[in-house]
């Protein structure tokens, strides 16, 4: 596995190995020691897996309380993934990253406590399949509006077009939202 730092420090992209022949491919999506020697999560709290259509946007969310590291990828399909710094103390904070995932490459995004996470299908039905550090917390959800103009994410889409849920549609804007004071353990 191949692990690509990106702007946001420790918000990283995994390329696994993919052994592909005639028959189809084979890959590791999670192997435990391999994170640990690469000083990732090896316990996971929760799986969670989410099937949407071309133009669905799902984002920015966060938890306050049991906040969640997610290693995120996709299993079929194509989405923008974006993750937001939210520590108020980082040198990146309000900053994003947005990478692209499909079920052909592979690729998958490990973004720590600290960070809104959204994405948008590019290719679907896209299925999302995602690892976290935490369980839910209902009272502690937070919602981001993912088209907040100071943030300027440029999703893929057309802002028009969007598919988004009357709750992400009803998001803080960036400047109102709950941040972290300090980076979070």
């Amino acid at each position: 596995m191949k692990i690509v730092e990106t702007a946001l420090p420790g918000v990283l992209i995994l390329e696994p190995r993919i052994f592909a022949d005639e028959r189809g491919s084979f890959l590791e999506t999670w192997n435990r020691e391999r994170f640990a020697e690469a000083g990732l999560p090896t316990h996971w709290e929760q799986d969670n897996l989410s099937v949407s259509k071309t133009g669905v946007v799902r984002g920015l969310h966060y938890q306050t309380i049991h906040p969640q590291g997610k290693l995120v990828r996709v299993a079929a399909g194509r989405v923008c993934d974006v993750a937001v710094d939210l520590r108020r103390n980082s040198p990146t904070f309000g900053r994003h990253i947005s990478v692209e995932l499909d079920a052909d490459t592979a690729r998958m995004l490990w973004i720590p406590v600290g960070f809104a996470h959204g994405f948008s299908v590019l290719d679907g039905p896209a299925t999302f399949v995602y690892k976290v550090t935490d369980s839910y917390c209902a009272a502690g959800e937070r919602t981001i509006r993912w088209n907040d103009p100071d943030l300027a994410i440029d999703w893929g889409l057309a802002e028009e077009t969007a598919i988004v849920s009357a709750k992400d549609a009803a998001g803080k804007l960036f400047a109102e939202a709950e941040v972290f004071e300090e980076f979070p353990a």
